[in-house]
């Protein structure tokens, strides 16, 4: 190196503070910032006892619960170090070191410790999130084609999660030149454990699809190896079809998902209601429903991460909203359709937080 430093890598922070001076929008970003501590922090129930008080009260107790609960979920030693460094800040005395009279301000021992704390906190969450970024990077691997060319069909495959994993699952499985799958499921709660469960999901519906010709009994089996080897009270919601390249035929079980819709050139129908999620019992028989779609015709199905999405107002886009908004789209293609819908969303929703993943299938016949 020739007695010379190598330039470093890392940027500089005089250029990082003045490229996050242009970036943030305080007013925005604060608002974003306190709804997200909130939604983490407080419980639903204190959040209604928020709602009947004023705004003064409010805001004293919305931040006193907010730091109520962030100290208990510090671990037992990270507790007694905020205990100590806050007892240091707020007394403010000096403390005399020798005869010679130095002496050390408690409050700069105070924001020491709290420092640490901090740094041990943050140490943590970037470590979390190092783990879930390699998950993130694994899923996304495991996402089918958004576009698979299927003869006589239109497809639009689409999930889009909240956190950096998701629990949603979106497939498309090629069972044969003459049959092929498409699931859409929604692993209940969040993050890694509902991620865990997709991912097991996905491997036994691609496992066993190949086996079947009844859905009927490949939703049984289904339901029993995930009711076997998931956690009690955990399910999962799931609508599983097949297409038959070159015709409109079309055949699917419902396990507790929502309804998927079936969008005609003069009307729009929820088709039929789920049957028990997998899961929630030991067996069950589920119904296959067949339909014959004619040209044109769309059958849409969907995630509650689209009718249960929010605005800034707490109000849902709702599915009134996609019964009326569908049928304007009836000339696009799956893709158009499924662009047009998520833009739609997106700007519904603006600058508030998203709470939950976003999956849609759409399959139009051509």
């Amino acid at each position: 190196m020739n007695g010379r430093f190598e330039a470093s890598n890392d940027p500089k922070i005089g250029k990082v503070l003045r490229d996050d001076i242009h970036q943030i929008r305080i007013s925005r970003d604060f608002n974003q910032e306190m709804r997200e501590l909130k939604q983490f922090y407080i419980s639903e129930e204190k959040k209604k006892r928020l709602e009947q008080m004023g705004m003064f009260s409010r805001w004293l107790h919305m931040i006193l619960w907010i730091l109520k609960s962030m100290f208990l979920k510090l671990t037992p030693f990270r507790r007694l170090l905020i205990l100590i460094g806050f007892i240091f800040l707020f007394t403010g005395s000096t403390i005399s070191l020798h005869d010679d009279q130095s002496s050390n301000n408690n409050s700069l021992i105070g924001g020491v410790i709290v420092l640490f704390v901090l740094m041990l906190e943050l140490k943590d969450k970037l470590l979390a999130k190092d783990e879930l970024e390699a998950g993130r990077k694994l899923q996304q691997a495991l996402l089918p084609e958004q576009s698979p060319k299927v003869e006589g069909w239109s497809m639009w495959l689409f999930t889009r999660s909240a956190n950096e994993v998701g629990g949603d699952l979106v497939d498309y499985i090629k069972i044969s030149e003459d049959k092929i799958g498409v699931v859409i499921a929604d692993v209940a709660g969040k993050g890694l454990k509902a991620a865990l469960l997709m991912a097991k999901l996905q491997a036994t519906v691609r496992a066993l699809s190949p086996d079947y010709d009844s859905l009927s009994k490949l939703g049984s089996k289904i339901h029993e190896i995930f009711y076997r080897d998931s956690l009690p009270g955990l399910f999962a919601s799931m609508i599983y079809a097949e297409i038959i390249p070159g015709s409109g035929d079309l055949k699917f079980i419902n396990a507790g998902h929502l309804p998927p819709l079936l969008v005609k050139a003069d009307s729009i129908t929820e088709l039929q209601k789920g049957e028990p999620a997998l899961g929630l019992m030991n067996k069950f028989d589920y119904t296959e429903c067949l339909l014959e779609l004619k040209s044109g015709e769309i059958f849409f199905a969907y995630s509650d991460g689209l009718t249960e999405a929010q605005n800034e107002y707490g109000e849902f886009y709702g599915s009134e909203r996609v019964k009326r908004f569908l049928p304007q789209l009836r000339n696009y293609d799956a893709d158009g359709i499924g662009q047009t819908v998520v833009n739609d969303v997106d700007r519904f929703v603006g600058n508030a937080s998203r709470f939950d993943d976003l999956s849609l299938v759409i399959l139009k016949k051509s």
